[in-house]
């Protein structure tokens, strides 16, 4: 029997070129990709705006309270600040010389009353305005563990997107007769004011500057009103939108105002508290 051959070569099969895509597939291919890149773009955009402006922000306005802080240990001081006399805020009365910064608010005529200064005469008497933009106090919440920088103004670019909490202008300073009202952002750059919801009757808000450090009392709030209800930071804070919300009596008053819903900008969330006391700096 003749041997057998080992030596076998492999069988070959020809490959043919892969046919081309019709035209349909191909243009559904090229949405897919597109499709793709834009959700990659957008979830970027999102983690972008959620956290990273989150986290810049709250270090920026962490930063920006110690400095303040150790400024006021150090007695440098005039952060903020330049020469010239009050803004001329509605109901922002000047302090009473000879009054005695110790009072409490309803000694000096508290809430109660509209007239002259008192409850926020401060140990030094009128003081100069803050600048533009720069932050010159401090806003503690303690049911919210916040404490955040105050500014003079509601930029967004400048005070609002940097974690800071802005002052209204034309409203009281604080201790002041009147309105010391603010704004911040409920989401994202920070988002200091995303729980004022939880605030209840009878929370303390404080608000420390160079001078001073004045004790509100969270009094009332209004869950939803237009975006235009510039009644709600007035000198007697009242809503326009819905009247029977807010104060009919001058007095020294606290607003804090925010978006809502969270992550629109269509109506305005606010909480109103009235000033409790005021403790100079030693």
């Amino acid at each position: 029997m003749p041997p057998q051959r080992t030596d076998r070569r492999p069988h070959v099969v020809a490959q043919g070129r892969r046919p081309p895509r019709s035209p349909l597939r191909r243009v559904l291919w090229s949405g897919a990709e597109v499709a793709v890149t834009l959700g990659v773009v957008l979830l970027l955009l999102v983690v972008h705006q959620l956290w990273w402006t989150n986290r810049q922000a709250r270090a920026d306005a962490g930063d920006k309270v110690q400095a303040l802080e150790r400024e006021w240990a150090s007695g440098a001081g005039g952060t903020g600040r330049e020469a010239g006399g009050d803004e001329g805020a509605p109901g922002d009365d000047p302090a009473v010389e000879g009054d005695s910064p110790s009072r409490s608010a309803a000694d000096a005529g508290g809430s109660g009353g509209g007239g002259g200064g008192g409850g926020g005469a401060g140990a030094r008497g009128r003081a100069a305005p803050p600048r533009w933009d720069q932050a010159y106090a401090i806003l503690t919440v303690p049911r919210l563990g916040l404490r955040v920088p105050v500014a003079q103004g509601i930029s967004k670019a400048n005070v609002l997107n940097h974690g800071y909490v802005g002052h209204y202008p034309g409203t009281a300073q604080p201790g002041r007769a009147g309105n010391f009202a603010l704004a911040g952002h409920r989401n994202t750059h920070g988002e200091p004011f995303r729980y004022i919801n939880r605030l209840r009757r009878g929370d303390m808000l404080t608000v420390r500057t160079e001078d001073a450090t004045y004790t509100y009392v969270v009094d009332r709030s209004l869950a939803r009103t237009s975006a235009a209800d510039g009644g709600v930071i007035g000198p007697v804070p009242r809503s326009r939108v819905a009247p029977s919300a807010g104060y009919r009596e001058p007095g020294y008053y606290i607003t804090l105002t925010t978006c809502t819903p969270e992550f629109t900008s269509r109506y305005r969330l606010v909480v109103w508290g009235k000033l409790s006391r005021m403790t100079p700096r030693a």
